[in-house]
């Protein structure tokens, strides 16, 4: 039986130029083929770079590619996986301030609550809305969305397009 496959984009929203050929070998490593990313400045944090790829590979590939790379200092990065048959997607965001949230998608690329984690917000909470709010923003990754969103944004002169407001 084949294995199934699935894509999804892989963000590096801001390296060290010096560590660039390290992450190619890296993520080729993980797909299996050589890559060659395509680097340009990131005007947030000069004089990082960034660059995008969308990759193809077998169902798990995107927690494989957050993996290889959470350890880089410096680095900056999410990793989609869609959705497919009979899979939930992924979504592994980095920061080096914040370390690596992860979570599950829909088909829609909407981020998925566990109940056990909405309860647990709740709980958490204790019938106090503020509070049951701040533990659903975690749960949903709004302090990486924070640090990140910056970086998501382009210069004019960008050939990428950049996800605003993500979450």
């Amino acid at each position: 039986m084949a294995t199934p496959s699935t894509h999804g984009v892989l963000f590096v929203h801001s390296s060290p130029a010096a560590l660039c050929p390290h992450l190619e070998w890296s993520i080729s490593a993980v797909l299996g083929h050589p890559i060659h990313l395509s680097w340009e400045s990131q005007p947030v944090l000069p004089p990082t770079v960034r660059s995008e790829f969308a990759w193809k590979g077998p169902v798990g590939s995107g927690a494989t590619l957050a993996t290889a790379l959470r350890g880089w200092e410096h680095l900056r990065f999410e990793v989609t996986e869609d959705a497919s048959a009979g899979v939930d997607g992924s979504r592994y965001l980095h920061t080096p301030d914040l370390g690596v949230f992860s979570s599950a998608m829909d088909v829609a690329g909407n981020t998925v609550i566990s109940e056990d984690r909405v309860r647990s917000a709740l709980e958490l909470g204790a019938g106090d809305a503020a509070a049951i709010a701040k533990e659903l923003r975690l749960a949903l990754g709004g302090a990486w969305d924070d640090e990140l969103e910056p970086f998501r944004h382009c210069s004019e002169d960008t050939r990428v397009v950049w996800f605003h407001q993500v979450g």
